[in-house]
């Protein structure tokens, strides 16, 4: 495993380095008055590009290391597995790539792409969720099986821009995605299941080898590619973890994923309440508020140095936001009456906090 994580780095950190090189203009696109713009000059949104480059790297190795290396591997993995794999995520990586080059493609044509993939995967790969982990709701589950299988799509096509959408400042969304791919790892060998880890790690890798490149400098951002490529992999990874281990509660990735979830859920709300359109975008977001109002402001006589440093500061604190819900969602991995009590317990917790923050009623502590 650790051969996979240096190949797929290695591979991603490369490219990145190349895409700076070609890619300088790509940046010059990008609106210098859109709301979700917290940084000076311009700077490539194609790290999505090394990411699946590195990941294909990765999972050409899982399939073909011992036929063409003669490298005894554990995690290998069939030949139509990984075909089945690497067109699912190309499918929403295009979409979102496409998006990062030309900056006119509409949120519908974006969800149109993710809502391919999620297809694609329920047909490849046989994604469908067993079950809801509620007793009372599993006979009308197990009867309907197609609410799984739509259940499978939507997830599949929802968490891509979820994770877009908390994508805003520097090594904020590519944290919190190999922090998601270590512990759905750690689950995965917990049953033995060393292929299913070994997709996910070589996401976390490839992910790995672009933070390199995105903080804390900044040089290069993932882009709706790499957002997209987050979101797919994870989701599919979630969704067969559950599927094939019925001790594995389908409340683990929830809690897992919670936070990207419920951003893009409250923002929703929040959005409608206003009588806006829910994809317009704003400034209004949890990491954006916290970088207005509780990272205290940066002196320095380069205006796009003070703003660097502000853009920094901002994501350890939902590094650490994240953390609190990963931490039980791996210790209670197959324990639903608590996975559940801790995922109620994140969303009353980030209402708070998102209100405390508006009001300013925040606490001094998270000011220093």
């Amino acid at each position: 495993m650790l051969i996979l994580l240096i190949l797929c780095g290695a591979v991603s950190c490369i490219a990145c380095a190349l895409l700076l090189r070609i890619g300088r203009t790509n940046g010059r696109r990008y609106g210098q008055t859109v709301p979700q713009r917290f940084h000076t000059g311009h700077v490539p949104r194609l790290g999505g590009v090394a990411m699946m480059a590195a990941c294909t790297a990765g999972w050409a190795w899982m399939v073909g290391s011992e036929r063409f290396f003669e490298v005894h591997s554990q995690l290998r993995m069939a030949f139509p597995i990984g075909v089945a794999w690497w067109s699912v995520a190309l499918i929403a990586v295009a979409g979102g790539v496409g998006e990062d080059l030309t900056h006119r493609l509409t949120a519908g044509w974006r969800l149109a792409f993710t809502l391919l993939a999620g297809a694609m995967a329920t047909w490849l790969l046989g994604l469908s969720i067993p079950t809801l982990g509620v007793e009372s709701l599993q006979g009308l589950w197990a009867a309907t099986p197609w609410f799984g299988i739509a259940l499978a799509i939507f997830a599949v096509a929802g968490l891509p821009h979820a994770f877009n959408l908390i994508d805003g400042y520097n090594g904020l969304a590519g944290i919190v995605a190999v922090i998601c791919c270590f512990a759905l790892a750690y689950v995965c060998l917990a049953h033995g299941d060393r292929q299913l880890a070994g997709v996910v790690l070589a996401l976390a890798g490839a992910t790995a080898g672009f933070l390199v490149w995105n903080y804390p400098r900044g040089l290069l951002f993932a882009g709706d590619g790499g957002a997209y490529l987050w979101g797919v992999v994870i989701a599919i990874a979630s969704i067969q973890l559950v599927q094939r281990y019925p001790d594995v509660s389908p409340w683990f990735p929830v809690l897992l994923l919670i936070y990207p979830v419920w951003e893009t859920v409250f923002s929703i709300w929040r959005k409608v309440m206003r009588g806006q359109s829910p994809g317009v975008a704003d400034a209004l977001h949890f990491h954006q508020l916290i970088y207005r109002r509780i990272v205290r402001h940066v002196f320095d006589d380069d205006e796009a140095r003070a703003m660097l440093l502000r853009n920094n500061r901002t994501s350890p604190y939902l590094w650490g936001f994240t953390v609190l819900t990963v931490i039980p969602a791996v210790l209670f991995w197959g324990n639903t009456p608590v996975l559940m009590f801790f995922t109620a317990l994140f969303v009353v917790s980030y209402v708070w906090a998102y209100v405390s923050i508006v009001r300013f009623k925040v606490p001094n502590w998270l000011r220093r």
